[in-house]
């Protein structure tokens, strides 16, 4: 019920004697209302945000993630300085993809910020459509309210009763009189808090607007350093591109990167097994694919993520998703020209390409190391690490937590890999596992 039919519920059942409502003049509808809108005082209602200290809890959290990654930071240097000094020619890309990673990352980040403002704005525009909506409502009421008014003057009590008018008559206009005053300032004041919020909206999306002009500047700058990073490796690719091969056929190369990555990896044990296990981590559904190609299957990397707890992977043996979409061209066992034998796998992919978590976990490890370049690995809880090399771009960093399927790298060649793709292993206690036992190709 309008206020206007309020207005009219409240004069008694006698049928009014005034006549059926005509135009009203415009030019006293124009006073009266911006009388009624010049009255108003449209300060900005902001609502302070009590800022309340943070939870010992959350402190606790910071120090221990803060902690994580000191750890992992001095690790890191240690490995570097003790490292075979043996000069290896990827080791000259290194500085250039550890830019481009980073390049890529903020780029990845710049995205999420702006895909979270455009949400924003966009709720922002329903919110001040709706507000126009109900404020075109409301002055339509009190455009009739005022008419109404204008049709009934302002009576003088005194003289309706010298005049000899009906007593009863006269209490009822003046009953109506008062209905109607009384709800013209009911909506007054409903018409200043629609402009207020309507105020409120608009500061909102000048600032979010502004921000977002402030992302498409970065991004834009990102973007330009990103082509000039790529350029760059590029050229040093060309001119050290025999050296590298002619490395990576050498034994003693790879055996030292296997070396290299084995310490780690026992390092970072270390580290995992000292600190407490997170309470909650998320769990990794699984869903049906059709078969590939025997020799070289197509795989997906397809998943929807789930809650579970820590350290139960376990339970997903068989279930899982291999983290990126390509072409198997290397397993787990088989024998490499350099003389080893692989110890996860090589999945062919384009550049770009979305690398995905298996499972949930946290970051242990994101640096460039020797052998596989672009370097993440998961820590899973219960001792299970999950390992992938070569990409073009990490995107999470040590302590960031991931569910399983949420996309952590991109695809690459990064560590003078000479195809695109991930370089994928998982690893138990150290040991290494055949992944193709614990995933579902289907």
């Amino acid at each position: 019920m309008n206020l206007l039919s309020q207005a009219n519920s409240q004069v008694p059942s006698k049928e009014s004697p005034w006549p059926s409502a005509g135009l009203f003049p415009s030019t006293m509808l124009g006073v009266l209302l911006c009388t009624c809108v010049l009255a108003l005082t449209p300060a900005l209602a902001g609502e302070k945000r009590s800022a309340s200290p943070a939870s010992s809890e959350v402190a606790v959290k910071k120090g221990d993630l803060k902690d994580l990654r000191g750890q992992i930071d001095a690790l890191r240097k240690e490995m570097a300085a003790t490292a075979d000094k043996r000069a290896s020619a990827a080791d000259q890309l290194k500085g250039v993809e550890q830019e481009i990673s980073l390049t890529q990352r903020n780029l990845h980040n710049l995205s999420t910020q702006r895909s979270k403002l455009e949400g924003t704005l966009k709720d922002i525009g329903l919110q001040s459509r709706e507000l126009e909506h109900r404020l075109n409502s409301q002055q339509a009421q009190l455009e009739k309210l005022v008419y109404r008014h204008y049709l009934l003057g302002n009576p003088d009590s005194l003289r309706l009763l010298l005049n000899g008018d009906d007593p009863n008559q006269m209490t009822r206009d003046l009953h109506y009189l008062a209905a109607i005053g009384r709800a013209r300032s009911q909506l007054v004041r409903e018409i200043e808090n629609t402009l207020q919020r309507k105020q409120a909206l608009a500061a909102v999306t000048r600032e979010r607007a502004g921000e977002l002009s402030a992302i498409e500047s970065k991004q834009k700058e990102q973007h330009g350093k990103l082509v000039a990073q790529r350029e760059q490796r590029k050229g040093v690719l060309e001119k050290i591109s025999a050296k590298i091969s002619e490395q990576r056929r050498e034994i003693g190369n790879l055996q030292r990167d296997e070396k290299r990555l084995s310490q780690l990896i026992a390092r970072l044990a270390k580290i995992i097994a000292a600190r407490p296990a997170p309470r909650k981590e998320a769990r990794a559904a699984t869903e049906q694919r059709p078969p590939g190609k025997a020799a070289a299957p197509e795989i997906s990397n397809e998943s929807t993520p789930e809650a579970m707890p820590a350290g139960n992977i376990a339970q997903l043996k068989g279930a899982l998703r291999l983290p990126v979409r390509g072409v198997l061209t290397n397993r787990f066992g088989a024998a490499r020209q350099e003389g080893s034998t692989w110890k996860g796998l090589f999945i062919r992919a384009g550049v770009g390409s979305d690398v995905k978590a298996i499972a949930a976990g946290r970051v242990v490890f994101a640096d460039w190391m020797r052998g596989f370049g672009n370097l993440m690995i998961v820590d899973h809880g219960s001792s299970y690490l999950s390992i992938y090399g070569n990409n073009d771009a990490l995107l999470k960093q040590v302590g960031d937590s991931v569910r399983g399927g949420d996309s952590i790298a991109s695809v690459g060649n990064s560590g003078g890999n000479p195809e695109s793709g991930l370089y994928f292993e998982l690893r138990h206690q150290g040991q290494a596992l055949d992944p193709l036992k614990w995933v579902n190709l289907k």
